[in-house]
């Protein structure tokens, strides 16, 4: 029992550690929730991880991602969250991957890299890819879990995991249940919040080239990715029932 691990072993069991280093994890987008995601995965020890994400870091990350300080703006994220990871385990394998995931490219992308991972986070921000994925996600042997929106959201005893088809108060849920049922898409994780969206009130007036009006608080996306870990790490160690969609 390392010292690193002692604190893990402690909780789960040598048995479950073992289990933990010998997964493997793909992280696709590694913003707010990605990064804080990915992080928690390294530090219980996952022994592979496949990060995804095509961009690099900006001030406006600050506030709620794990790799975003002064001293990476500018620096690639999968790089950077590669050195952290590192840091963290030494012994991790890192495989990385620079892109922008569309819907089109979604099953060449899996077939390269999905074929031998255990589990699929989606931290993707386009809708399309997000249907793409979990639509696919049957003919591949990962599991996947996705996480829809956290933004105009402040209250984090509202956040559930549970199937996309019980969830409620989300914009980004409506879409995908709506889409989901067109695309055939009968079952996905999902964690979600039961909060009805703050009004953010722009104004007419606000830029809407991209969802500008979309305000983030710096505790919400970092709470979503350490619950996204751990139900993964929960379900890999061996120590998760089927997800429970009526826990409060």
């Amino acid at each position: 029992m390392s010292e690193q691990t002692l604190r893990s072993e402690m909780l789960l069991g040598s048995d479950a550690l073992a289990r933990l280093r010998r997964s493997r994890v793909a992280v696709l987008g590694l913003g707010g929730v990605g990064s804080w995601c990915a992080e928690a995965l390294a530090r219980a020890g996952v022994g592979a991880l496949t990060l995804v994400d095509e961009d690099t870091v900006s001030e406006s990350n600050i506030n709620r991602q794990s790799i975003a300080f002064y001293s990476t703006l500018g620096k690639r994220k999968v790089d950077v969250m590669e050195a952290m990871i590192k840091d963290i385990n030494p012994e991790a394998q890192v495989k990385k991957v620079f892109g922008f995931l569309r819907q089109e490219e979604m099953e060449s992308f899996l077939d390269e890299y999905a074929r031998d991972v255990d589990y699929v986070v989606d931290a993707i921000d386009t809708i399309s890819a997000k249907l793409k994925l979990a639509e696919l996600a049957p003919n591949y042997s990962f599991k996947l879990i996705s996480s829809m929106g956290g933004a105009n959201k402040i209250y984090p005893e509202c956040f559930k995991i549970a199937d996309l088809y019980d969830t409620v108060n989300c914009p980004l849920c409506r879409i995908m249940r709506k889409e989901g049922r067109k695309r055939g898409i009968k079952q996905l994780k999902v964690i979600y919040s039961c909060e009805q969206p703050v009004d953010t009130n722009m104004g007419s007036d606000w830029e809407r080239v991209e969802r500008k009006d979309l305000g983030t608080a710096s505790f919400v996306p970092p709470i979503f990715g350490q619950m996204i870990a751990g139900e993964v790490l929960r379900d890999l160690a061996g120590r998760l029932s089927p997800f429970l969609p009526s826990l409060p």
